[in-house]
């Protein structure tokens, strides 16, 4: 019993640090103890840690500290990948260990041995091919292609030169502090990549996301079918029944099962249900990007509409609020009027109501089209053009 109120426990927690880092910054939760773990686990902790390194070494501690930040954080460099690949190798090993011996079983086959070796070695494939693909660099042999590739759209995106790369700055391109390059249409800088997600490599990023979600389940499944295949073969419900008296119904076998389990195959049960919490994170994951595709908009366009509305908004709201103080005056240097029912002032439609601002992505051009352009990307298809056309 005390080992699983400890499981429970320790389930709780997990689930309100994921939560809290997750969705700490949603309003639902402003000013919630969840977003002040979520405070503590992004800046918090780091904060006093700096703090605490300045009072014990001094400036000398300091310096190490922002070094080490500079390296991990502003500069190319593979730790995730190691990070990665350290972690897909030590659960593959482990659910080797763990869990082999018993294939073939009562309901895995002998195949899945090889098929998941497979799976695997298709997952870290795709890895590094979207780890060392080109992003979509803009530079000034290729420009011109991307200039024609995406116009601008005059809302989000202007005409400007960028002031590092000192050539013109295609739309929806953005220069990569940390790659020191532009990159045609880009999404983000992905850390456990080390590169950046651009027009070239989306297709990739994305299929390393489903990939990976497939096969977390797949691995999370495959090990729930093993355990219901040693429940089987050593007749353990038949023994609590029958020889431990205990009612044949889930509620009465449920946590008797999950003890034997826990206690006889605690490796594989903790594994399972690793790959079933990092198969939901995928999912979430690879459910956002490929929303963002299918609506042919990027991550950094999703920040930069978000602040071009905000402003906007502000600027409605200051138009309105103005209107409805000239119309104030203008009714108080006029005759004076019956006055208005309550009721009717209750009611009566504020003019920040009618402030609304309108997104309008010229880029959208259907789910179709849209998914199209992510799989085959708009430069390369005007490249293949252009040499065509020119061998003609």
């Amino acid at each position: 019993m005390a080992v699983q109120w400890l499981l429970v426990c320790h389930g709780l927690v997990t689930l309100l640090v994921v939560t809290s880092f997750l969705c700490g910054q949603w309003p639902i939760f402003q000013g919630t103890f969840i977003s002040r773990i979520h405070y503590f686990i992004t800046l918090g902790a780091y904060d006093y840690f700096q703090r605490f390194v300045a009072i014990v070494f001094g400036s000398r501690g300091t310096n190490a500290i922002l070094s080490v930040e500079n390296y991990c954080c502003d500069r190319p460099n593979p730790i995730l990948q190691v990070i990665y690949l350290t972690i897909i190798a030590a659960t593959y090993y482990m659910i080797v260990q763990s869990s082999f011996s018993y294939i073939p079983g009562y309901y895995m086959s002998g195949i899945h041995r090889y098929t998941s070796l497979l799976a695997v070695g298709v997952g870290i494939l795709l890895f590094l091919l979207t780890s060392f693909s080109d992003p979509g660099t803009v530079n000034a042999e290729n420009v011109s292609e991307y200039l024609s590739a995406y116009p601008y759209d005059n809302v989000i995106y202007l005409e400007k030169e960028c002031s590092t790369c000192k050539i013109s700055k295609p739309a929806r391109s953005k220069h990569c502090s940390i790659c020191d390059r532009c990159v045609a249409r880009f999404d983000h800088h992905c850390g456990w990549m080390n590169n950046c997600i651009g027009e070239r490599n989306t297709r990739y990023f994305l299929a390393f996301l489903l990939w990976h979600f497939l096969l977390c389940v797949y691995g999370a499944v495959a090990i729930a079918f093993i355990l219901a295949g040693r429940l089987k073969e050593l007749q353990v419900i038949h023994i609590l029944t029958v020889y431990y008296g205990i009612e044949s119904s889930f509620r009465s076998l449920a946590p008797q099962v999950a003890q034997w389990l826990l206690a006889s195959y605690n490796t594989p049960v903790l594994l399972m249900v690793f790959l079933a919490i990092v198969s939901l994170l995928l999912a979430g994951f690879f459910g956002f990007h490929a929303n963002l595709c299918l609506e042919n908009t990027t991550t950094n366009e999703t920040y930069k509409w978000q602040d071009y509305i905000s402003w906007q908004m502000k600027i409605s709201e200051a138009k309105a609020s103005a209107a409805a103080l000239k119309a104030s005056l203008g009714d108080l240097s006029n005759e004076k009027k019956p006055p208005e029912s309550k009721w009717k002032a209750f009611f009566r439609r504020s003019h920040l109501e009618d402030v609304e601002v309108v997104k309008k992505n010229i880029y959208d051009k259907g789910y179709f089209h849209n998914f199209l352009e992510v799989i085959f990307p708009l430069s390369t298809r005007r490249r293949s053009l252009q040499s065509k056309t020119k061998s003609g």
